[in-house]
């Protein structure tokens, strides 16, 4: 992939898969669709990336995106051992707290997903590893939005053994977005500047 997605900007017939108009949309695509998040032991950027895909749906991802922030401070940066530890009255101030999205299922899931990743830790696992072992093999580029499929079979082997192991809100459609936004696929568009 290029490296400078403003030095493509204007090559022509080249442009955004998405995002173009909206500066916070733009830097998301450029710099942090499909790229793996940073390694850490507790692995929260990785859970914060399956919470918020599940956050998502239903609704526009520029809306989670503008949301981040507050996401992260109510849920103390996506610490696992932190969210795990949430009880009931965590829940109904999450519920109060309007900078997010107050919407319970999606909530008591993140807490979910929190306590099955300490559970994995514990265990000596890794959810990075998880994610990787549902990696497809290589294809080409959608040269078309339609063509990028909304769920497959690997991302539904995923969400299938994310609920085996305790998680919450990540069936099929929600587990391939995640995949997409972490870069075990690849989903940039033929003529994405990306591709340049």
């Amino acid at each position: 992939m290029a490296s400078d997605p403003a030095s493509l900007a204007g090559t022509p017939g080249r442009r955004r898969c998405f995002g173009d108009g909206d500066p916070l949309y733009e830097a998301y695509h450029d710099t942090e669709w499909g790229v793996p998040p940073p390694v850490s032991d507790d692995e929260r950027e990785l859970l914060e990336r399956v919470c918020l895909e599940a956050f998502q749906s239903g609704l526009s991802w520029l809306t989670i995106l503008r949301k981040r922030e507050a996401f992260r401070t109510a849920f103390h940066d996506f610490d696992p051992a932190r969210i795990a530890a949430f009880g009931d009255d965590d829940v109904q101030r999450l519920l109060r707290d309007a900078a997010i999205v107050r919407n319970r299922a999606k909530i008591e899931a993140t807490v979910a997903n929190a306590r099955a990743l300490v559970a994995m830790h514990a265990a000596g696992e890794r959810l990075a590893d998880v994610l990787e072992r549902h990696r497809p093999a290589p294809r080409p580029q959608p040269p078309t939005a339609q063509e990028v499929p909304g769920s497959t079979v690997q991302s539904a082997a995923l969400a299938k053994e994310l609920k085996r192991r305790g998680f919450r809100f990540v069936g099929p459609t929600t587990a391939y977005a995640a995949m997409q936004a972490i870069g075990i696929v690849d989903d940039h568009l033929d003529t994405c500047i990306l591709r340049g």
